[in-house]
């Protein structure tokens, strides 16, 4: 096998990362839509909708480092992790277009059983299409210009679909004045969404694949046993900088998935923005990824991870729920008033920019930690690391939705119920319990990340101790 090259292409970057794009339609619909359209569209109780998601992570806590550790100890000409991106297309498009149309013959809480069988196939498909770039390079810095691809194609894809879909499939009809409420909008928009995805992964899958020869070589094939596979994972993750990043993604997925799943309650009933506005503001999240992409990789050199990631962090996560806050105080523009719709958006791209350098930073140190744990353990772990990675978004959509959805229950937010006749105290509670939740949940992520103890020096040892220093 060759040596892992320090610099990747440009070319193998953008493939690698256009794959994240699947990623990234697949979490803004999880994250954005899914219980809005559950809940208020097909009368699902929130609280449920955010059960069926803890159900699904729960699975996934098993079954995501057993992914990982299968991928690593995979044997096959087309090396450990291609194998499984090819398998993975066409079923993660298919499961994914039935989350949006689920059956004729279920209604209301009856679809939880549903909700909870969906979620774990997508969820545990889109684990299976594995990543990278741990093993592609061993470079400090060019580890987080490389995901700043992915997480740029991510993030703009992911936004896209979502604008695309308010702008052109979630519109009013004859019977309805609010093109949210457009069940058949849902579906269509789940089969534009199934396409996309298949095609990222494809085109990431064979962009990637003259790379196979430049990746590591599996371990020699041993006999596995459960107890001997749970007993390496322990091994492996059992680490004070692993249980950082993972308490911090815990606080910060609780957080953020919070902020996403009330996300187009926020806009729609507490700013009484229209499809259009939102649609606007989500396309404007590209420029925020662009910014991303361009801040991710100084940030990274100036500043080192860790650090990086915690000055950013502050910034992203206190200017967050800063309107809301603001509103909550009077010390926002109305709504209607012409001011309003640009002071938020202006908000929004600058905040996300933050969050986007904030994710790719976190996503480089979690990489980082691969050679840490083949020193200790002798053992090159990449798949295992990086189904953490995969296990901590979708913690955004099981404990965040989860709270999302006890909230709308403790405020007793009304279901199937237009914009127009929400009552004004439901919205403002809608906003008492978004804002300090949301900020006290990201400053405590903040402060488990201060316990990373893998900064570049301690990388470049690592390096030298493994003999590729």
């Amino acid at each position: 096998m060759a040596e892992v090259n320090l610099r990747i292409p440009i070319t193998t970057k953008i493939a690698y990362g256009f794959g994240a794009v699947a990623f990234g339609v697949k979490d803004n619909g999880f994250s954005v839509f899914f219980l809005f359209f559950y809940s208020t569209v097909m009368g699902v109780e929130a609280s449920l909708v955010g059960l069926a998601l803890l159900l699904a992570l729960v699975f996934d806590a098993v079954s995501d480092p057993l992914i990982g550790y299968l991928s690593d100890n995979t044997h096959s000409r087309w090396g450990r992790r291609h194998p499984y991106m090819y398998a993975a297309a066409v079923p993660v498009a298919v499961s994914y277009y039935f989350v949006w149309s689920p059956p004729a013959s279920l209604q209301g809480d009856d679809l939880f059983w549903y909700l909870v069988l969906i979620s774990v196939f997508v969820r545990t498909l889109i684990t299976i299409y594995a990543t990278l770039i741990a093993e592609m390079t061993d470079d400090y810095d060019e580890r987080t210009s490389a995901l700043s691809y992915r997480f740029f194609f991510g993030f703009s894809g992911g936004v896209l679909i979502t604008a695309f879909a308010t702008m052109f499939l979630l519109v009013p009809t004859e019977t309805l004045e609010n093109g949210m409420f457009n069940q058949e909008g849902y579906s269509q928009m789940g089969l534009v969404a199934a396409v996309v995805i298949f095609i990222s992964i494809i085109i990431s899958a064979v962009g990637t694949h003259k790379y196979i020869p430049n990746l590591r070589a599996p371990p020699p094939q041993t006999r596995m046993t459960v107890k001997k596979i749970y007993s390496e994972l322990w091994e492996t993750l059992a680490t004070r900088s692993f249980g950082a990043l993972f308490l911090a993604a815990l606080f910060g997925s609780v957080a953020t998935g919070l902020g996403a799943g009330l996300s187009y309650f926020i806009q729609t009933f507490y700013w009484g923005f229209d499809n259009e506005q939102i649609s606007i503001l989500y396309l404007s999240v590209v420029l925020s990824a662009l910014l991303g992409f361009i801040i991710s990789p100084i940030v990274s050199k100036k500043m080192g991870k860790k650090k990086g990631c915690m000055v950013v962090g502050l910034l992203a996560f206190t200017i967050a729920p800063l309107p809301v806050t603001l509103r909550l105080f009077d010390l926002m523009p109305v709504n209607g008033d012409p001011l309003l719709f640009p002071l938020v958006m202006t908000i929004v791209v600058l905040d996300v920019a933050l969050i986007f350098t904030y994710q790719t930073l976190m996503a480089s140190m979690i990489a980082d930690l691969v050679e840490d744990a083949e020193i200790l353990t002798a053992r090159r772990s990449e798949g295992v690391f990086f189904a953490a990675i995969s296990f901590t978004r979708k913690m955004v959509q099981g404990l965040g939705v989860v709270a999302a959805g006890i909230a709308l229950t403790m405020i007793n937010f009304p279901r199937e119920v237009l914009p127009e006749d929400i009552p004004a105290e439901s919205i403002f509670n809608l906003g008492l319990i978004f804002a300090p939740s949301v900020f006290c949940l990201w400053m405590i992520m903040i402060a488990c990340i201060s316990m990373y103890d893998i900064d570049r020096s301690k990388h470049h040892e690592n390096l030298k101790v493994l003999g590729r220093g």
